[in-house]
This record gives structure tokens, C-alpha cells and sequence, in this order.
């Protein structure tokens, strides 16, 4: 692998736990290690960190807050 991106993602613990997880990216960035934002893209989707993902989860986070509301008021009646 090349010495850039070996630094690149021991200094990213998030990304060396990614790598970790899906080896085959050890393979790619061997050959092309351009390949390296392309990589990082793929940790936020596997993690959960891209735009779409953080608004589906705060959505379902309001509505979580909504029902307990709901909730508590059947209970006060």
C-alpha cells in the first residue's frame, strides 16, 4: 500500500475499523491508490454519515418523540 495512504488511514481510526471490515479495499488501494476518496465515500455510506442517512434517522428520531408524546397523553386521560 502506498506510505501516503497507509498514514491517510492510521490517522483516520474510522476508516482503518472500515478497512478492517472489507478487506478487498486493501486490494484496491494497492493497485490505485486514488482510490482513496472513493474508499472514504463508501466508510460514510457503511456508517451511516451521508446526508440521506442523517435525515431518515432525525426523522425517525421525531417521530419516535411524537408517539411517546402521544403516549403520555392517552396516559393522563
Amino acid at each position: 500500500m502506498d506510505p501516503y495512504s497507509y498514514q491517510y488511514i492510521s490517522a483516520n481510526p474510522q476508516l482503518a475499523n472500515f478497512i478492517r471490515y472489507n478487506p478487498i479495499w486493501y486490494r484496491y488501494l494497492s493497485r490505485d491508490p486514488h482510490r482513496l476518496m472513493e474508499m472514504e465515500k463508501e466508510a460514510k455510506k457503511f456508517y451511516g454519515k451521508t446526508f440521506p442517512q442523517r435525515i431518515e434517522k432525525i426523522s425517525s428520531n421525531i417521530q419516535m418523540v411524537g408517539m411517546l408524546m402521544q403516549f403520555a397523553d392517552a396516559m393522563k386521560d
